[in-house]
């Protein structure tokens, strides 16, 4: 025998469905919460499937944020095989039924199946500083998107206002810049660069230096003439090239 026993594991509670062997379910699905309680339930119906087949069952569930933590690590301590799966694999072996059912019960019937079909890795325990910068990339990429799309909008209801904004004003700083980098004199007498700006103009070298085109460059100048023009205005102070 291969006994299974798959999870639907949902907010609160989970789903849960055991076969003895391939298209051999086990009793009738049924749900548990994330207590003790419901977990200790669930560790008994476990045993009892192993008492059946001589085998400790692996344990199948997919992968859903937090929801599943309290149910791997009570079964981790208790030295049980768990195989967490990615949402898309399960996704797709679904979507290749002819029926599309969505509800728990399936669910939890689709993941024991997959076990029998797919060569399904068990599941390994990942370090603090691994869940850590994982949980920092994601709200670093949700903050990105916030920004971006807020970006846009910006720009969308700017186009509305003052159709004419990017041709004068992105002309005119790019401009702006261009002065405020290239050297001030009209005759070179040396191969030392004196810019009109010496601020902008150690921003512009240092782009470069990280590899910058010269194009990304000077954008990234023009933004930081309006960072520095936002700051005096709401400062009311004046600017000083000090280098």
């Amino acid at each position: 025998m291969n006994p299974v026993v798959g999870l639907d594991v949902a907010k609160g509670e989970s789903q849960v469905q055991a076969f003895l062997d391939k298209k051999k379910p086990y009793k009738r699905s049924f749900k548990v919460a994330h207590t003790i309680e419901g977990l200790e339930s669930l560790h008994q119906y476990l045993r009892e499937i192993e008492n059946i087949t001589g085998i400790r069952p692996p344990v199948v569930l997919e992968s859903t944020g937090h929801y599943h933590t309290p149910i791997v690590q009570y079964f981790e301590e208790r030295s049980y095989l768990l195989i967490i799966v990615n949402p898309l694999i399960s996704y797709r072996a679904k979507s290749s039924s002819l029926r599309k059912v969505k509800t728990d019960l399936i669910d939890a019937r689709h993941l024991c199946e997959l076990y029998y079909k797919e060569d399904l890795e068990p599941y390994k325990k990942r370090g603090i500083q691994l869940l850590n910068l994982r949980n920092l990339s994601r709200q670093h990429a949700n903050i990105t998107g916030i920004y971006v799309q807020t970006k846009l909008q910006f720009q969308a209801v700017l186009d509305q206002v003052f159709p004419e904004y990017r041709g004068v004003f992105g002309h005119a700083l790019y401009m702006a810049v261009r002065c405020a980098i290239r050297d001030c004199r009209k005759k070179k007498t040396t191969d030392e660069i004196i810019p009109r700006n010496k601020r902008l103009r150690e921003f512009y070298d240092k782009k470069r230096e990280e590899g910058k085109p010269f194009k990304v460059a000077v954008i990234a100048c023009a933004n930081k003439l309006l960072q520095w023009i936002y700051a005096l205005l709401q400062n009311n102070s004046t600017f000083q090239d000090l280098t």
